[in-house]
């Protein structure tokens, strides 16, 4: 769908040429005369581009533009001003406001279609259609009968009248191929390919020359000018579709990266001239070449509106009354996308020493005025070519160290892989082995343990008289340490039992195994004013046994912490997450500080005082393998004084 143009100009003449042109270009415009007709039209639809005269009869152009960027709607509207002034502050202002472009009248009209095009494209370079051919020859019967041959091919065509359109269509369209007539008015057919040949962005594309002349040598030239083939008019149009064909088969390959903008596309040159005579002659000089040019009469007005916009080329005057050319060449260095900008600085004639101390001060190039328009248009052209190829170096550059940077990432990534899968299996080894210990290690510490619990027991029984209240003391702690040392040995054969039992999977009544934990710690501690509510109906898929381990450890942790001053209350739900359900314990007990919420889960960790509030520290470490071998995952909640929620998730999966 062609791109939609509000056009507005309170001059006829403009909006006729202006409708012409961007019909002509793809485009879709629409006429306004006045502030009015534009608000009316603004507020019917969203714009891709406005294009903007600054001075209208019942409106001001920037004001409107302000009220533009200022709805929502119009915020990727591209918006260029059109202006008679002069002024640099006028164009900054305008640009400061919101303009993606800001174009002086007289306006070349090639160039204000050929750069809306480009803000419409954006900063990547753009995909012309497959196999598109350029047909550049002055003759319009010629150049129809040629198109409409090439279009029977399935061929898109494009034409251009005069060699200047061509190029400037071709930088504009990027064209697969171009087909040029030898003899034209203006610059001839080996000019324009010449011209595309020097041009970074256009080298590549296969070019045909056309001529009527029968004399060899005339071949020749136009090889030497740089064409991949040489056709006569004279001959079959199937001559030119062969060779045509041929060209496009051969074609270079596009480079992966985006290509640097065609010298003959939409270019902006800053002139910096106090003079003003000279500032124009300078001005009309380029514009010949279709750039946009920007004159400025001091150095300030320069550097503001370098501030506000790029530009592809500075003219500065040497004679600029207290110019200081190394600063503002520094100066001019340091705004953003400056850092390359050819500067070229002018004299009023040729001087050695000027040329040596223009270039020691940073400048690009010394001209004198006395060489004349041609060379000086010429040596911008240059300049432009120069930076473009720097440009397309460097992004050739940083595509090579990209890939290789790549390449490197790639491979260290599959070492780090394979270091990474290494280390795991040992791991896992390494916890098995350890995991087979400690279960070896606590069951033989059962019996022994036992033995020393029974002969403590029979002697504060059988032998409390004969111990006297000293030896009666030490025989109970001796018991409460074997306590102690029974509940470290149940706690790590049942975190053994966690880490290397296999999993039963069956539908689990969480419920019930929640009331079933609450019921024995109310016998076990009668004493204790805890409320317990437990969602009904919680069923999930997992082992029942392993299940009510990871109840066990979390309600029994709640309770331990919770009515020690006052009611406890502990509530168990659940909660939808996602493809998981969303288990959680929550109770109104002492809690204990955020930082400690993942600390808890590591192995002996404790945040409370073991007098206070005793306990092995493995239980949460046990709750924590559980929940992950049945693909979950187990997060804590809490604040001091304000209770705490255990959270565990477990996979969704069938329970029936």
């Amino acid at each position: 769908m062609a791109h939609s143009v509000l056009i507005v100009d309170d001059s006829l003449t403009v909006r006729m040429d202006l409708d012409q042109a961007f019909r002509a270009g793809g485009l879709t415009p629409t006429l306004a005369a006045t502030g009015a007709q534009a608000r009316a039209a603004l507020a019917d639809q969203p714009w891709d581009v406005v294009v903007l005269d600054v001075r209208l009869p019942d409106a001001d152009g920037v004001e409107l533009l302000a009220e533009i960027r200022a709805e929502p709607r119009h915020q990727n509207t591209i918006v260029l001003l059109l202006s008679t002034e002069a002024e640099v502050q006028d164009r900054v202002l305008g640009l400061r406001t919101g303009a993606d472009e800001y174009v002086g009248k007289p306006y070349d009209v090639g160039y204000l279609v050929s750069r809306t095009r480009q803000l419409l494209r954006g900063p990547s370079t753009p995909t012309p259609e497959p196999t598109t051919v350029l047909v550049i020859d002055d003759s319009r019967t010629f150049r129809e009968h040629l198109r409409e041959a090439l279009e029977r091919e399935g061929y898109p065509v494009l034409t251009a009248a005069s060699g200047e359109e061509g190029l400037r269509l071709a930088a504009d369209r990027r064209p697969s191929a171009i087909i040029v007539d030898g003899v034209m008015p203006g610059i001839d057919g080996a000019t324009v390919i010449r011209r595309v040949r020097l041009d970074v962005a256009l080298r590549d594309i296969p070019c045909l020359l056309l001529t009527a002349d029968d004399d060899d040598s005339t071949e020749l030239k136009m090889l030497e000018a740089g064409a991949d083939a040489f056709v006569r008019k004279q001959d079959d149009l199937s001559v030119v579709l062969a060779k045509l064909a041929t060209a496009l088969r051969h074609r270079a390959g596009a480079l992966p990266i985006s290509s640097a903008g065609s010298m003959h596309g939409p270019t902006k040159v800053l002139v910096i001239d106090h003079d003003g005579g000279r500032r124009d002659e300078t001005v009309t000089a380029l514009q010949t070449d279709g750039h946009e040019v920007v004159p400025a009469t001091s150095v300030a007005d320069g550097l503001s509106l370098l501030g506000a916009q790029p530009v592809d080329c500075i003219l500065l005057d040497r004679d600029l009354p207290h110019l200081d050319l190394a600063k503002v060449i520094d100066q001019t260095r340091e705004l953003p996308d400056l850092q390359d900008v050819p500067i070229v600085v002018l004299g009023d004639h040729s001087d050695p020493h000027a040329l040596v101390s223009c270039l020691a001060a940073g400048a690009d190039h010394f001209l004198a005025r006395t060489d004349g328009v041609a060379i000086l248009r010429a040596n911008v052209r240059s300049q432009i070519r120069r930076k473009q190829s720097q440009d397309r170096a460097r992004r050739i550059r940083e595509e090579l160290l990209r890939g290789e940077l790549e390449a490197i990432e790639a491979q260290a990534a599959k070492k780090l892989a394979a270091a990474r899968a290494e280390l795991v299996a040992e791991l896992q080894w390494r916890n098995e082995e350890l995991d087979a210990f400690t279960g070896s290690v606590t069951h033989d510490l059962r019996t022994p343990l036992a033995v020393i619990g029974g002969l403590a027991e029979a002697m504060l029984d059988e032998d409390a008289g004969a111990l006297g209240p000293r030896g009666t003391h030490r025989i109970e702690r001796i018991r409460a340490a074997i306590f102690r040392m029974s509940d470290l040995v149940d706690s790590l054969l049942l975190l053994s039992r966690a880490s290397r039992s296999e999993l039963r999977i069956e539908p689990t009544d969480l419920s019930a195994l929640a009331w079933d934990v609450a019921d024995e710690l109310r016998r076990r501690d009668p004493d204790r004013q805890v409320e317990v509510e437990v969602e009904p109906d919680m069923v999930a898929a997992g082992d029942p046994g392993l299940l009510r381990v990871v109840l066990a450890n979390l309600v029994g942790n709640s309770w331990k912490f919770t009515g020690v001053e006052g009611a406890g209350r502990i509530t168990i739900g659940s909660a939808a997450q996602g493809d998981e359900t969303a288990y959680f314990i929550r109770d109104n007990g002492v809690g204990f500080a955020p930082s400690d919420a993942e600390r808890i889960f590591r192995p002996f960790q404790r945040v409370h005082k073991a007098t206070e509030f005793p306990g092995t520290g493995i239980g949460l470490t046990t709750v924590q393998r559980i929940v992950e071998r049945h693909g979950g995952r187990v997060w804590a909640e809490s604040e001091i004084g304000r209770g705490a929620v255990f959270t565990f998730t477990l996979p969704a999966g069938p329970v029936d």
